[in-house]
């Protein structure tokens, strides 16, 4: 009922009311008025709620505020007989822990206390209602023993592994169709120990694809948070088919020669906070993505509603913060803000190619500080391989709805490269209050931009961009998928 009906007919009945009738009527009457004033609070009080989830978007979904509650059980993995000695095999140990704290699922949860110590362990599995606790000083060890780790069919949005087809070893710490989990400590460590997995990938010698150091499917209300991620086989932290999780105060580091490290990868996931960490990886920093082609396309779950802020990034050969190029899915809505982005191949990355399908829209970067960046702007349209030969070389990405504005950087080679696809340019795209300090700036090879199949508009943007990105006016408005 419109709040402009219900008003009407409060007035009705509290004439009714104050009318000399019948007391059986006039008591009616009174009761119909009592409820028909709570209705009308009802309704203003929905309207207000409804107007607040509208607004509630990638924006402010860090300021929804996630801290770990305190659960009102404990224990020590030292009471499964664990060993931090760093050469114990501790899998056992942390397999029959989580598995006795699954008995509090229905009673507020439980915490597993890692306390000071090196623990060696194989990959095992997280509950509900869980907390993993490292203390300071604590430090869980990945085996380098391939037998160690499990296998996993591959993802259904990508239908294989990412460096091998077929299977794929499960990450260190993995969290299936959860609810209410928390990863934290006080600074404590997990360290990947990568260096036996980026020997393998180099020389060509994997089984499997290699693992994550930790992984969440299908799982919701997830926090990591207060520790320090060392030398990830591969991802560092990846959150697929997941709802609200929130990664604070992180530290994430591997070797810049490591091959294709990323940090965080929020993938088929929405309403996604990353925010005060330090991210050193090998390849990318942060990369947002949503599948793989066909696979991808099928299984139609996008990234959405993410927020990155307050974040120190350096992607020795890769993007200090990647969109794709794995994003059949689609990826939308996410504001990336007071970030600084440095000694990276490039600074904000945009992949796609021809057969992925999907999109990348509605994104919004800014207050951005970036030194010692190559490229500091990418969006390429030809960028990446295909899973099999199943896909459908028809299926256009779409690239639209792009706003970069409120940047500085400093010793940069290349301001922007933007190259879309004839049969799917890429579309308002927005410059504004961009200074870029560029390496080769007053050269006569001066080449700071560099554009094909693309239309946007910029203002106050130095260097000045590319024709295609100052001489098309755009309304920007939302965009729409094709």
């Amino acid at each position: 009922m419109p709040v402009s009906t219900c008003s009407y007919y409060v007035y009705f009945f509290k004439s009714l009311v104050l009318l000399p009738r019948d007391p059986c009527l006039v008591r009616c009457a009174h009761l119909i008025y009592v409820l028909l004033v709570f209705c009308q609070v009802a309704l203003v009080l929905l309207l207000a709620l409804s107007c607040l989830v509208q607004s509630n978007g990638a924006g402010n979904v860090c300021d929804l505020g996630r801290r770990p509650s305190s659960r009102p059980h404990s224990v020590s993995i030292l009471e499964f007989g664990a060993v931090g000695d760093g050469k114990t095999l501790n899998t056992l140990a942390f397999q029959n822990a989580v598995f006795y704290l699954k008995s509090f699922a229905d009673k507020g949860g439980a915490q597993l206390y890692v306390p000071p110590g090196r623990w060696l362990t194989g990959s095992f599995n997280l509950t509900s209602h869980l907390t993993l606790f490292l203390e300071k000083d604590a430090v869980i060890l990945a085996s380098q023993d391939p037998s160690h780790w499990q296998v996993a069919d591959p993802l259904p949005s990508y239908g294989r592994g990412i460096d091998l087809t077929g299977k794929r070893y499960m990450s260190l710490i993995n969290g299936y169709m959860l609810h209410d989990v928390v990863v934290t400590g006080d600074n404590g460590t997990i360290d990947g120990q990568g260096l036996f997995w980026w020997d393998r990938f180099n020389s060509h010698s994997l089984k499997y694809s290699r693992p994550h150091l930790v992984e969440f499917v299908s799982s919701e209300n997830v926090i990591v948070s207060n520790l320090t991620f060392l030398n990830a086989p591969e991802y560092t932290i990846h959150s697929v088919y997941c709802s609200h999780v929130y990664i604070h105060r992180v530290t994430a580091n591997t070797s810049p020669e490591s091959p294709y490290t990323v940090g965080i990868v929020p993938d088929s996931s929405d309403n996604v906070c990353i925010q005060d960490s330090t991210i050193n990886m090998g390849y990318d920093a942060i990369s947002l993505k949503s599948g793989w082609d066909e696979y991808g396309i099928s299984y139609a779950r996008p990234t959405a509603n993410v927020q990155i802020r307050g974040v120190h990034l350096r992607a020795a050969s890769g993007s200090s913060i990647s969109f794709g190029s794995e994003m059949s899915g689609g990826i939308s809505d996410v504001v990336v803000l007071d970030a600084y982005m440095h000694n990276s191949l490039s600074g904000i990355a945009f992949r796609t190619t021809k057969g992925r399908g999907g999109y990348i829209k509605e994104i919004d970067v800014s207050n951005i500080h970036m030194v010692n960046v190559g490229t500091a702007f990418l969006a390429n349209g030809s960028f990446g391989t295909h899973p099999d030969s199943g896909f459908d070389e028809n299926a256009y990405p779409l690239v639209s709805h792009i706003r970069l504005h409120d940047i500085v950087g400093e010793n940069i080679s290349i301001a922007g490269d933007f190259f879309g696809t004839e049969e799917s340019p890429f579309t308002s795209v927005v410059l504004s209050n961009i200074s870029l300090s560029m390496t080769n700036s007053g050269s006569p090879d001066d080449d700071s931009w560099r554009c094909l199949y693309v239309e946007g508009s910029s203002e106050s943007v130095v260097p000045e961009p590319c024709y295609e990105l100052r001489s098309y006016e755009s309304s920007y408005g939302r965009a729409e998928a094709l």
